[in-house]
């Protein structure tokens, strides 16, 4: 694994880090009818060598015994410091990169959708690496795509929003 790994700095305009993320992210199921649109997202302060990026959501909180992987995708050149909303559309996600496998059993974003109870925690984490590629296909669960990240991490970067509570 990687040491010294360098803190990227991620943002979005469509919720602040720790802030409530909007009905337009939500997922369309599971008793919630959100738009299920993919956050815009910045980041900046990647490392010398940096090859590539990968991006996660990920809700630790879910009432699995593993969390509960709600996007990734992977591949991303590293000339790319940003994505639009709706990225995570199947077609919408830049040329060359991979959209793994979530949790909602498909290849493309899954917004929030926690059982009622508190507020659930989000975080995008956007990884940068120091490999061009990750030999995987988008077939790659959240699992297998972070063993693979986390032998190739130089940088990462948190952007946490909150969604739930009733």
């Amino acid at each position: 694994m990687a040491t010294n790994i360098v803190s990227l700095t991620v943002t979005s305009s469509m919720f602040s880090d720790g802030g409530r993320i909007p009905e337009s992210m939500a997922y369309s199921g599971f008793g919630h009818s959100g738009g299920n649109q993919s956050p815009d997202l910045r980041w900046s302060g990647a490392p010398p060598g940096t090859k590539s990026f990968a991006i996660t959501c990920y809700d630790p909180d879910a009432p699995t015994t593993v969390g509960f992987w709600h996007w990734i995708l992977f591949n991303i050149p590293a000339s790319t410091t940003s994505l639009p909303a709706g990225a995570g559309a199947p077609g919408k996600n830049p040329a060359g990169t991979v959209m793994g496998y979530t949790d909602f059993g498909t290849s493309a974003y899954g917004g929030p959708a926690p059982p009622p109870g508190p507020p659930h925690p989000y975080h995008f984490n956007v990884y940068a690496l120091d490999i061009d590629k990750l030999d995987l296909g988008p077939g790659a669960t959240g699992a297998l795509v972070m063993f693979n990240v986390n032998f190739h991490t130089l940088g990462k970067g948190t952007l946490t929003g909150l969604y739930g509570g009733s």
